[in-house]
């Protein structure tokens, strides 16, 4: 069965199928020799362990460890230093000289400690098992997500499609209408009703570790059913389920990735870490599954084009390439839905051979006078004021009627001005003409 074919194994409660537990070295896509020096890190790093306690830290269960502690006990790197007469996995395992030795040697060829990796191929078939083109979306679980943003009916409908393609979207529009709040809650959508994915700790590419799982960014599904605590300087991961997934990945909720202009092209290739020699993927790969949002478009420091020109290729073929130190280069999934946020003119930031790439683009204006009023008033009831029609009304006498187009944001930001003024005068928050007038004087700047 092909990678691609694999992308139909989903649950019956519409979950991507879980990475079964492996049962051998075989099955975990890893070789003796690898598990050795792991274990010799380990236990060099944090000293004597149980046997049941080092296949958790390793995420491997013990009977597929169990062989490379026989070996390296044989070959005098290990000793038991006690444990319970219940069997192997409950001995407490030792270095000895030789062992720290050679955990020592093994530590200045590559210091990563932690859950093993599974095999490259192993993370891109899950990554096509769990595409961003398997989400289930409906206008009614849509709205879930919108219902603190007022949009017309046809914006809405122009979303939906968006989500269900996982292809890009491109939103434009001038400032403060809603673009980064629509992009926001796209990705609230897909995290809160996009159901749950499976990410591992790390992978193995070329003889190098990459981890992926990133605590920042990812969220831990509330169902996983795994405990995370700190212990020392590591992090202990115990599997409390019935042993049905393979602990070396994590179950989190569709991330949401939002960078702005921040963004550098560094920021999209591998992080080699010198000292330790692994490597942390790169802020996009960890999207995948999920949104990656890049808020406020063509104010980074790269120019539009040299970002362009980097994800061409990845945004047609859904694959993209990584380079290890070695100048090797593997293939991974380019699997997320990226939105593009700006208010720049579109004409001056690509060309049409990015537009033809980019599926869906969606033109956000400054609302009609219906629209305004509606934000108008759901942002009063937020701050717990009363409408005032005359107020509204002064502003597009004194403003919008005179050439500055109204932005849905302008409610939220006067209506907090006038509470500012009403708490500063140590008066109950309340919305006139008069304060609307005051704090618009302060706030609308009129250059001459």
């Amino acid at each position: 069965m092909s990678v691609k074919q694999k992308s139909a194994n989903w649950d019956a409660l519409g979950m991507p199928e879980a990475p079964a537990p492996p049962e051998s070295l075989k099955e975990a896509g890893l070789t003796a020799g690898f598990v050795n020096e792991m274990i010799l890190r380990t236990l060099y790093a944090r000293g004597a362990m149980l046997g049941r306690d080092l296949a958790q830290y390793l995420c491997l269960p013990f009977k597929v460890i169990r062989d490379c502690l026989k070996f390296l006990k044989d070959e005098k790197c290990l000793e038991v230093a006690g444990g319970d007469l219940v069997g192997e996995v409950s001995y407490k395992f030792t270095l000895t000289d030789l062992g720290r030795q050679r955990a020592h040697d093994a530590m200045k060829q590559c210091a990563y400690i932690g859950p093993a990796p599974v095999p490259l191929d192993d993370y891109v078939e899950q990554c096509y098992r769990q595409a961003v083109t398997g989400i289930g979306c409906t206008p009614d679980a849509l709205k879930a997500s919108f219902t603190h943003l007022v949009l017309r009916e046809e914006l809405f409908n122009a979303i939906g499609p968006a989500i269900i393609s996982g292809k890009s979207v491109f939103i434009y529009g001038p400032p403060g209408n809603g673009k980064t709040a629509i992009a926001r809650s796209i990705g609230d959508f897909m995290n809160s009703s996009g159901g749950a994915i499976y990410v591992p700790y790390a992978f193995l590419a070329d003889h190098s570790i990459v981890t992926v799982y990133d605590a920042t960014v990812h969220q831990i599904d509330a169902d996983a059913g795994l405990d995370y605590h700190e212990d020392g300087d590591a992090t202990v991961r115990r599997l409390l389920s019935t042993g049905n997934l393979d602990a070396r990945w994590v179950r989190v909720r569709r991330p949401v990735i939002v960078t702005g202009g921040e963004l550098t092209l560094n920021m999209l290739d591998l992080r080699y870490n010198a000292d330790a020699n692994f490597y942390q993927a790169p802020i996009h790969f960890k999207a995948n599954g999920g949104v990656f949002l890049i808020d406020d478009f063509g104010r980074q420091i790269i120019s539009p084009k040299e970002l362009l020109n980097r994800w061409i290729l990845p945004l047609e073929d859904r694959h993209d390439y990584l380079t290890v130190a070695s100048g090797k280069k593997f293939q991974v999934p380019f699997e997320q839905l990226i939105i593009f946020s700006t208010n720049l003119d579109p004409k001056d930031l690509v060309d049409d051979a990015f537009l033809r790439r980019i599926r869906h683009k969606v033109q956000i204006l400054a609302p009609e006078r219906d629209v305004y009023d509606r934000i108008f008033a759901n942002m009063c009831r937020k701050l717990g004021m009363s409408p005032a029609p005359d107020a509204i009304d002064y502003l597009y006498q004194r403003y919008y009627n005179a050439g500055r187009a109204p932005r849905a944001s302008d409610a939220r930001d006067l209506l907090e001005i006038v509470q500012s003024i009403c708490r500063y005068r140590r008066q109950p928050v309340h919305l006139t003409r008069d304060l609307i007038a005051e704090a618009a004087s302060t706030f609308i700047a009129e250059f001459s």
